[in-house]
């Protein structure tokens, strides 16, 4: 099996450093200096307090490495459409392309049986870039939960978590999906196979839709959003619209809102990934966690007066930082 991390930084270098210890033929696509520090020493990977190198192979040009059995994307979702091109030569005819990505994924109207069956949203793919570059047939669904940073180039620190949940569009459980679990499994990684894959985007997404925009308009911690009475109320009712939204597509929930705000508190001081990145200056995620419901909700008939105020809000915020591509 030939595996490509497309986007090796702190999730794609976790994957990819316990794939290489496990001796997978894996290629890792990555950039600058933790690029440079991967090509020159390897790749050093921090978990459960043991620190262990292991030697890796590093690129900056996908040609370099070849058709793939699969590649894992684990970059932020605007900057796929973007590196469409570069990927073509890891794609042969039978290449799974899995999608790591936080949000709501381009292909999520592929093989969704009803009214809007192979429905394209320009939010997380304008122009169908993805749809038509890449296809939808070769499309893996994938919800990361591990929490991973980069403490200095050539080194990932795992934090928390071990779980890819993965999924097919059409819900099957097909040869190739048991094939990727089966590696993962077998070097440490839970990676479960779900019929309902969109189920599972959309749990991680109520948190991401809500808690992220307000974090990057507040300033607050992930505790203080989910217990402090305004800004709790006003993720409860963007995550309300965004249920109605997902259960007119024929999603189900198996928790319910306000257990999922308690999921949230219970995560503690943590800043959210926007507002890391806000801080940092780096563009931040919002068409693929605000944006595309938003589309949704135009789509299927649901007004969401919480999502557009909030969607407004954090775009001129981050316009005004230089942080929104666009």
């Amino acid at each position: 099996m030939k595996l490509c991390v497309y986007g090796a930084g702190a999730i794609g270098g976790y994957m990819g450093a316990k794939l290489a210890k496990g001796g997978a033929e894996v290629g890792l696509v990555a950039r600058g200096p933790h690029l440079a520090a991967m090509r020159e020493r390897g790749l050093t990977l921090i978990e459960e307090g043991q620190r262990e190198t292991v030697s890796v192979t590093a690129v900056e040009d996908p040609a370099e490495l070849g058709v793939q059995d699969y590649v894992v994307i684990t970059l932020k979702a605007h900057s796929v459409p973007g590196v469409v091109d570069r990927m073509r030569p890891l794609l042969g005819p039978e290449t799974a392309v899995v999608f790591g990505v936080n949000g709501v994924p381009w292909w999520y109207f592929y093989n969704l049986a009803g009214p809007y069956e192979n429905h394209r949203l320009q939010s997380v793919d304008p122009g169908n870039v993805q749809w038509e570059g890449i296809g939808p047939e070769r499309a893996v669904g994938c919800v990361v939960y591990p929490a991973a940073e980069v403490p200095e180039p050539g080194v990932v620190s795992h934090l928390e978590g071990n779980r890819f949940s993965l999924g097919e569009p059409s819900g099957e459980k097909t040869e190739r999906i048991e094939c990727l679990s089966k590696a993962l499994t077998a070097v440490g990684l839970k990676a479960p196979v779900r019929p309902k894959i969109r189920d599972e985007i959309w749990v991680k997404l109520w948190g991401n839709l809500s808690f992220n925009p307000i974090s990057a308009l507040t300033g607050a911690t992930l505790d203080v959003i989910c217990t402090d009475p305004g800004t709790r109320s006003v993720a409860r009712a963007m995550m309300v619209e965004a249920q109605e939204i997902a259960e007119r597509l024929g999603a189900k929930f198996p928790i319910d809102v306000d257990r999922r705000i308690a999921g949230g508190a219970a995560v503690g001081a943590h800043k959210t990934s926007m507002l890391q990145d806000l801080e940092r200056g780096r563009p931040i995620e919002i068409d693929a966690l605000v944006t595309a419901v938003q589309e949704m909700g135009r789509l299927v008939g649901v007004a969401t007066p919480a999502i557009d105020q909030v969607l407004a809000l954090v775009m001129q915020r981050a316009r005004v930082a230089g942080c929104y591509p666009g």
